[in-house]
Parts: C-alpha cells; sequence; structure tokens
C-alpha cells in the first residue's frame, strides 16, 4: 500500500517537502506541524539552532495527533540561537551540507523537512540553505506572513527561488495584517497553497487546520 501522502499528491509523488519562510518568526513549524498532519508525514529538522525554549521537533511531536508520523532526530543540534554559521564554530563543529544531508532520514513515508530561519540563511561561509534543497532534490513549500514588509520578504524569497532553481510547491501565508496573498502569488507566479489565520497552537486546532489543507495538497505536485 503507498504512502498515505501519495494519495493526495499527483503526477510525480514528490516523497519530501522542505518547509522554508520569508524569515525568522513567521509560522514555519505551525505550518509544518499542520503539513504534517494532514499527510500523516515524517518530519524532520536537519538544524536546531537553540534551544532553550524546547525544540521545533519536539513542538512538532506535542502538536501531532496521528500515530503513523515519525519524528526524525535532528543532524545537528546547536545551543546558540543565531545562525548555524555561527552556532556550529561556537561548539567547535564544522558544519557542511554534506554532513547534514549524510543524517538525511530513510523512510518510506514522505518526509517533512523544516528549514532555520528564512531561505539565506548561512551553513557555514559559503554553502546556504538552497545548497541543501538541491542535494536533498525536493520540492519547497513557502511560509509568508501577512505583516509590515512580507510582499518585499516574500518577492525577494522568490527571486532567490528561481534563481538556484529551486521547485516550488506553493506559498502557505500566516497571520491576518494585512491580505497580501493575492498580490504576492502574482508577482512571484507561485500558487497559493493554504492560509493559516490566527489561531491558538494546540493539537486540536492543528488537526483542524490540518484537515482544511488535506483536500488541498492534491494537486500540490501539479
Amino acid at each position: 500500500m503507498a504512502p498515505l501522502c501519495f494519495q493526495f499528491l499527483s503526477i510525480h509523488k514528490m516523497e519530501r517537502f522542505f518547509i522554508t519562510g520569508t524569515g525568522t518568526g513567521v509560522g514555519k513549524t505551525v505550518v509544518s506541524a499542520i503539513v504534517t498532519e494532514a499527510l500523516q508525514a515524517d518530519y524532520w529538522k536537519p538544524v536546531q539552532a537553540g534551544y532553550e525554549d524546547g525544540t521545533d521537533a519536539l513542538t512538532i511531536q506535542q502538536l501531532i495527533s496521528n500515530k503513523r508520523t515519525v519524528i526524525h532526530p535532528e543532524a545537528f543540534v546547536l545551543k546558540m540561537p543565531a545562525s548555524p554559521h555561527l552556532a556550529a564554530p561556537a561548539e567547535g563543529i564544522d558544519l557542511t551540507i554534506n554532513k547534514v544531508f549524510e543524517k538525511l532520514p530513510e523512510t518510506k513515508n514522505c518526509l517533512i523537512i523544516e528549514g532555520a530561519g528564512g531561505l539565506m540563511v548561512p551553513f557555514n561561509n559559503k554553502e546556504f540553505t538552497p545548497d541543501l534543497i538541491k542535494k536533498i532534490g525536493c520540492s519547497v513549500i513557502l511560509v509568508s506572513k501577512n505583516e509590515l514588509g512580507s510582499i518585499n520578504h516574500s518577492l525577494l524569497t522568490a527571486a532567490v527561488c528561481k534563481q538556484y532553481q529551486i521547485p516550488v510547491a506553493g506559498w502557505i501565508f500566516t497571520g491576518e495584517y494585512k491580505n497580501y496573498e493575492e498580490d504576492i502569488v502574482r508577482w512571484t507566479g507561485y500558487r497559493k497553497i493554504f492560509s493559516v489565520k490566527e489561531i491558538e497552537v494546540n493539537k486540536e486546532n492543528i488537526l483542524k487546520q490540518a484537515e482544511l489543507l488535506k483536500p488541498l495538497l492534491k494537486h500540490i505536485d501539479e
């Protein structure tokens, strides 16, 4: 029997999706929880930088209701809440894309991969998040928060995806400050997948959002 996520994805049946955003604090972890729940996919955070308030993997574990999802251990867990290119050397770690890629989880299930910060986060002095996405060979879901400055940040993020020739499944928007969504879709050429309005983040609401998202994922890979 095919993995559950394959029932929703069409044509190429992509097995992995990398969730990144227009910056820090735009709702990537909440979106990752919703997508993971909707597909009953596995979850992986390659690099966790800073964990005083808990890791993103732990947050996902606490928000998921289904029994199929496996939370895979991070490739690197760094103490400093900063860009990996600063946090890793602080602990004497030589962080490279290849070293992260070597720890890519093996799974027959769909895999949701959550990035750190925005799209252009550096892993070291010469490698950035798009290099990891290209190495893995996955499609990207972009998260944009409806807030002041989101148009600029979203268009710049889209421009980087086009520069690196990264396949983009579409946008998931969060927040309710202003509705910039249709403008961003029109100017970037990337479709809107879903919108997550202001919600109390708990297991019940993640499940509700996942049920709303599920039918919209049928054509995500067309």
